[in-house]
């Protein structure tokens, strides 16, 4: 199905890959009348990144992004955060959508609180407000916001509109608060993956099928982790729009930093249907186009797919899977190894006589909302029952344009006839706040992942579910089996009509499209769950943390270091979010780091504390005197932590709670490292052959750190001190910018920024 060719490519006339030694290149190339080129200055992705960076010359690019966009878990953040800052008015498009927090199911009035405070902020800043249950966050970006050959920030890592032509980027809320400041998003210059797609996909075959494919054969080798994705190719052109976005939204999986596609008349149509014609424009790689590495994608040959607990690179096909299903046990393993005792984990009992019985689907959200995918699922449907059983089927329109055309072709009748049930423009079940299966429950869902713990279970109480990732067309083929695991090249799928009409009058009559309209006279509406966040202080001359949580798993996510769920009613006050913190994974991390916490205030309060002096006393013979200079705080050790959600708040919590560093051997996504440094952690990691054998209660020293940091030393000696020994450590904090490292000092963005103002 997929081809890896791990060195440099060429391609020529955005069709024909040219593969082999750089010598076999260049004379191909050669005997073609052409050149190699080294640059990637012909791809799409720097035909964009180039336009939009502020500092041509240079490494690092300092980019500047057309428009935003946030979701009412994560803008009361952003402007609070900008608004201490010294925000005035928003100086591009910045649209705030309702889609997570939208059902007000959970903490009272809170919810709506926090809508109604996104309006005032539209209405004072100059903003664009979509209201609750209108579209998810990512369809409304695609209908209004994108444009061929714009860049677009997103507080949410699936802001992904590549095959749009636009290249959408998801960010912690602090990066946006940067755009919002007229400063930068910094990156070193990003390497460029060619996916080369060929040949048309099967019939029941969709975008899903295609992407767990390429998240299976990219993510755990790290293949594509902050590289830019470009698809070109003959088989681009085979694909539908709906298709096409399908698969881009889920490149966010491969940890990817961005991607694009070419464009082509599909494109313009798109555009045209969405009464923004002059947005589009044709994009293209070079004559000659030279990429870092490629993905060569045969569709032809793309099956049915299933991505297991717990991750959307855990790939199988469905034939695969129903062949042999003890793969199911790996699943159970895995649960076993990360929960231990906590749950008695059960996935094999879905196996009766030789079928996998599933409880329940899901079709829903950015991925899988769409309409295409909808209307294929009911032609599959169509005259059919889901049956009274076990299994329920669920659907979730992506916006209510789309939704309005399902009721208008019919197809929103045929599914509710067959036992589906239709509910509003939500993203709940894609983290975890709708739809939640029962205790050992298996959903399968076309979402975006399927994270332990992500669709709702709370395995400290003795709750575990799980999600595997499936297509729609796959997932109607089983809930035409009454909920027998079934791929959708085994059933027989009816044509349907594919036409799509969009009504611009829906967003007409309800959107507050406030940008360059800002009033500084307009009050900010508060409710009492919207807070400022305390405190925090510059980073002093020594650090000094003990670890409160320590993890040895391959790969710790964003979902683990703050859950979604119910934790999202919270997002807006962040001390009571930070309780959450690390909840479902070590339920101890809480009260360990208030704990320090607590003791950093008494050394503030008093100039000493009984339990860094007699850490320091270990390492130095003035550990009264030291202590007086020195910050303490908790500390998170993960392998590689990061994987997953762009939420700030997975940083931010532990830095309420008073962390101050995360080590690591590599931080899993830049966004989350990102995260970290602007909120004042420190990003230390590893030599990958160091072995990190201490836990809860340990110490790490690092004298020195402020001064450190000031110069851009990278490699930071450090002592650990455990109950029985001292050790020497190497530390590392690698490629930080002027910027990060006066962020650093100062302590978090919000300080930089005020300093600015002084």
């Amino acid at each position: 199905m997929l081809e890896i060719i791990k060195h440099g490519v060429h391609l020529v006339d955005g069709r024909q890959l040219i593969d082999g030694t750089p010598e076999e290149q260049k004379a191909q190339l050669n005997a073609m009348g052409l050149s190699a080129r080294e640059d990637r200055n012909g791809t799409i992705a720097y035909s964009i990144l180039n336009s939009h960076n502020t500092k041509p010359d240079s490494d690092k690019m300092r980019i500047k992004f057309d428009s935003m966009i946030s979701h009412d878990i994560t803008y009361v953040g952003i402007i609070q955060t900008a608004r201490a800052s010294g925000l005035k008015k928003f100086p591009l498009p910045y649209a705030m959508t309702n889609c997570h927090n939208s059902l007000c199911a959970v903490g009272g009035t809170i919810n709506e609180d926090d809508h109604v405070f996104g309006l005032s902020a539209a209405k004072k800043y100059g903003g664009i407000y979509v209201p609750a249950n209108q579209a998810v966050i990512h369809q409304y970006a695609r209908e209004m916001m994108a444009k061929c050959g714009n860049m677009l920030l997103g507080s949410d890592s699936h802001t992904r509109y590549g095959a749009l032509g636009t290249m959408g980027v998801g960010e912690g809320g602090p990066e946006l608060v940067k755009q919002l400041l007229n400063n930068t998003w910094d990156i070193n210059k990003p390497e460029v993956v060619l996916v080369y797609l060929e040949n048309a996909p099967r019939r029941g075959v969709g975008p899903h099928d295609v992407a767990i494919a390429l998240c299976g054969a990219v993510f755990k080798e790290g293949l594509v982790t902050n590289k830019v994705l470009e698809f070109v190719g003959p088989g681009v052109k085979n694909l539908s729009m709906d298709f096409r976005i399908g698969i881009d939204v889920m490149t966010t999986e491969t940890a990817c930093l961005s991607s694009i596609w070419e464009t082509d008349e599909k494109v313009k149509d798109f555009y045209t249907i969405h009464a923004r014609p002059d947005d589009y424009k044709a994009l293209s790689p070079e004559k000659v186009a030279y990429y870092d590495m490629a993905i060569r994608i045969d569709l032809s040959k793309i099956e049915s797919m299933i991505a297991l607990p717990f991750h959307p690179s855990n790939a199988y096909t469905i034939h695969e899977l129903q062949g042999n299903p003890d793969i199911l046990y790996e699943v159970e393993k895995a649960a076993k190894a990360q929960f231990g005792d906590k749950v008695d984990f059960k996935l094999r009992d879905k196996v009766v006589d030789g079928k996998i019985y599933v409880d329940q689907g899901i079709i829903a959200g950015c991925a899988g909302g769409m309409f295409e995918n909808i209307c294929e699922a009911a032609a599959i449907l169509d005259g059919k029952s889901t049956g009274d059983g076990y299994f329920s089927l669920s659907v979730y329109p992506s916006s209510v344009p789309v939704n309005l055309a399902l009721l208008r072709n019919g197809v929103q009748g045929k599914l509710l006839e067959a036992g589906a049930v239709f509910k509003p423009c939500f993203c709940g079940p894609c983290f975890g706040a709708g739809d939640v299966p029962a205790n050992n429950g298996l959903s399968i869902r076309h979402t975006t992942r399927n994270f332990p713990n992500r669709e709702g279970s709370k395995p400290g109480d003795g709750q575990l579910a799980s999600v595997a990732l499936v297509d729609s067309r796959s997932i109607a083929a089983t809930a035409l089996n009454k909920g027998v695991l079934t791929a959708a090249t085994d059933v027989e799928i009816p044509e349907y009509d594919s036409t799509y009409s969009f009504e611009t009058g829906v967003y007409e009559k309800r959107v507050y499209q406030g940008f360059g309209k800002p009033d500084a006279d307009a009050e900010l509406k508060f409710g009492p769950n919207i807070t400022d966040w305390p405190k925090m202080y510059a980073l002093e001359d020594n650090l000094l943390v003990k670890l409160a949580c320590v993890i040895h798993d391959d790969v710790t996510t964003t979902d683990e270091l703050i859950p979604s769920g119910e934790t999202s009613s919270y997002r807006s006050n962040p001390l009571r979010l930070s309780e959450f913190a690390l909840s479902r994974r070590e339920p101890q991390y809480v009260p360990r780091a208030k704990a320090v916490a607590a003791e950093e205030a008494k050394r503030r309060e008093s100039n000493s504390s009984t339990e860094v002096i007699e850490a320091l006393s270990k390492v130095t013979d003035n550990a009264e005197e030291t202590a007086k200079h020195t910050q303490f705080g908790s500390c998170v050790f993960a392998c590689r932590p990061g994987d997953g959600s762009a939420r700030e708040q997975a940083a931010s919590c532990q830095k309420v709670l008073g962390g101050f560093a995360n080590i690591c051997y590599e931080f899993a996504t830049k966004r989350y490292r990102s995260n970290c440094i602007n909120w004042g952690i420190l990003p230390f990691t590893l030599d990958k052959e160091r072995e990190f054998n201490y836990t809860d209660g340990d110490y790490v020293y690092v004298p020195g750190i402020r001064e450190a940091i000031k110069n851009g030393t990278e490699e930071i000696p450090g002592k650990v001190i455990t109950k029985d020994s001292v050790e020497d450590i190497t530390l590392y904090v690698k490629g930080l910018t002027e910027e990060e490292k006066t962020i650093i000092l100062e302590g978090c963005l919000m300080n930089y920024y005020k300093a600015q103002m002084k």
